[in-house]
């Protein structure tokens, strides 16, 4: 079995700047993605999909140099994510280089383990080749309960009469993490825009480790629950 991982890391990221390289619990976001995968022993290569030369230096620094750049027009702010990963196949592709998965893993999901891919790989390896799989999380509160907003601050029920039902009689819902999925290689090869959010066997992580970081209250956020873990596992090893 031959698996790609691919990290795709824009240096243009707006809510966070240049968050794929700042600091988290005192190394580059990047680098803590790049350890996870590397530990999970899953990944024949392990690809920095950048634009950024400063992204591209890191990632060699930590033992993974790219192979070769993302091009100019697949990094702006608009592109999905589908066609960074088919250009990413089809290069390896002219260079002979052929894998039965295709990994995507998010540089900005400190708090995935690597236990977590391992145990994704196997319930991949189990799924229906026509599907993918993709890391979710279940919603913190039932999505019937769910309100929009007018301007004046009135909220409105997504669904009218919803409260009326225990939370324990409703299914239990999921959305996708934003850590990783995992592809079989003709899913992204002869996929068209942005793909299709059909076809995924889910692969549930616990909420604590569900954390999208995309403004400062994320990030805050994410750091307190890696720094947590990180001095339960050392108390640990030293009982």
């Amino acid at each position: 079995m031959k698996r790609l991982a691919i990290i795709p890391a824009r240096g243009g990221s707006k809510r966070i700047p240049r968050k794929n390289l700042r600091d988290f619990c005192g190394k580059p976001m990047i680098s803590h993605v790049l350890d996870t995968a590397a530990k999970s022993n899953l990944f024949n290569v392990i690809h920095v999909s950048t634009d950024d030369n400063e992204i591209s230096s890191v990632a060699t620094q930590y033992g993974f140099p790219p192979d070769f750049a993302r091009p100019e027009f697949l990094a702006d702010d608009v592109t999905p994510i589908m066609p960074v990963l088919r250009y990413v196949v089809e290069e390896y592709a002219k260079r002979d280089q052929k894998f039965d998965e295709i990994w995507l893993i998010m540089a900005c999901a400190p708090l995935i383990t690597e236990n977590d891919l391992v145990q994704a790989a196997k319930l991949f390896g189990k799924s229906d080749k026509r599907k993918a799989l993709l890391a979710v999380s279940e919603y913190q509160a039932p999505i019937e309960w769910a309100f929009s907003r007018s301007e004046d601050g009135t909220l409105i029920p997504e669904q009218s009469g919803m409260f009326a039902v225990r939370s324990q009689d409703l299914e239990k819902k999921y959305f996708d993490a934003g850590s990783f999925a995992a592809f079989f290689p003709e899913r992204i090869t002869n996929s068209t825009g942005a793909g299709s959010d059909e076809g995924f066997v889910g692969f549930v992580l616990p909420k604590g480790s569900a954390i999208d970081i995309d403004e400062e209250q994320d990030w805050k956020q994410a750091e307190a629950i890696f720094l947590a873990r990180s001095e339960r596992l050392d108390r640990n090893s030293r009982d």
